[in-house]
């Protein structure tokens, strides 16, 4: 739709399908649908509001952040933060922060409606007022449930990542997220709403993906680590094994052993990736310190 930032706005071909359901199910709620179609409109700029917060403030720590989704179930921004506990974090409350900062505006806009007189003069606009306070306190509230991957959910994976590490935090994280499922489940049935029962589908999903994400994780830190050598920015030693992949031929292979270059092709490769942080630096800044010859 738009960029702002560096950042693109994409929105999915299936958001006007669910718009038009939501619009129609909900019509007779104000004298003209046209009113519908702007509470509609105004749900969604609440969420691209919201989802600009996780990105910039992705960005602000150094992280990437350039691709944001809306689709029918909210809005995505794809944000790829340091992997350190409090970029992550950062990243991650911008987002429910953006509508807490909106509470107080909306709260005097409402205010103001009603000192006014609009629920009498203009009792469309008024209620479109309300609405739109109302919105933004739902999804507040919701975000910050502390159910993964919802904010609150990511929220709590990054304080435990203080504690317990990047894998058991997010182990921790995925399972009570998945409580939390058998919860939205139950409640979907008990309403028989098909949009709570999507919302835990997708919940669901994400949970198994972050869980099978975690082992992974737990495996890869568990790797034998080479001697002598450490990530500038992070001071992880890399692992031993074939885990860089050639961006030219396609093979796996172990770039310490063979000093950067592909065995298969013989490509050249200038940089060398941390898989523990993302950083990528010069073959020869990986050796520590200790090591370096003194000119002393």
């Amino acid at each position: 739709m738009f960029r702002f930032r560096g950042i693109d706005v994409f929105l999915h071909w299936s958001w006007f399908l669910v718009a038009a359901y939501e619009i129609q199910m909900r019509k007779g709620s104000y004298s003209s649908v046209a009113w519908n179609v702007l509470e509609y409109l105004a749900l969604f700029l609440i969420v691209t509001i919201h989802e600009f917060g996780h990105a910039l403030a992705c960005r602000q720590v150094g992280g990437r952040a350039d691709q944001i989704v809306l689709w029918p179930l909210g809005g995505v921004a794809y944000v790829d933060p340091p992997p350190r506990p409090g970029a992550t974090l950062w990243s991650i409350s911008a987002g429910p922060l953006v509508n807490v900062a909106l509470l107080p505006i909306l709260y005097l806009v409402t205010k103001a409606a009603q000192s006014s007189g609009w629920a009498e003069s203009n009792p469309d606009l008024y209620q479109l007022v309300q609405a739109i306070r109302l919105i933004n306190l739902g999804l507040l509230v919701f975000n910050i449930l502390p159910i993964y991957p919802l904010d609150g959910g990511q929220i709590l994976r990054s304080l435990l990542w203080f504690v317990l590490g990047r894998a058991r935090s997010l182990m921790v994280a995925t399972v009570f997220g998945l409580v939390g499922v058998v919860v939205f489940i139950a409640l979907a049935v008990w309403r028989q709403d098909l949009w709570l029962g999507a919302i835990a589908l997708f919940m669901a999903m994400s949970c198994w993906g972050g869980l099978k994400h975690a082992m992974a994780l737990s495996r890869f830190a568990k790797l034998p680590r080479r001697s002598g050598l450490a990530c500038p920015s992070c001071k992880t030693p890399p692992p031993v094994g074939e885990f860089w992949k050639c961006g030219k031929c396609g093979q796996q292979f172990d770039t310490f052993q063979t000093g950067a270059v592909c065995p298969h092709c013989a490509t050249q490769f200038p940089l060398t990736k941390c898989l523990d942080c993302g950083a990528s630096h010069l073959m020869n800044d990986w050796m520590i310190a200790s090591l370096v010859p003194s000119n002393a």
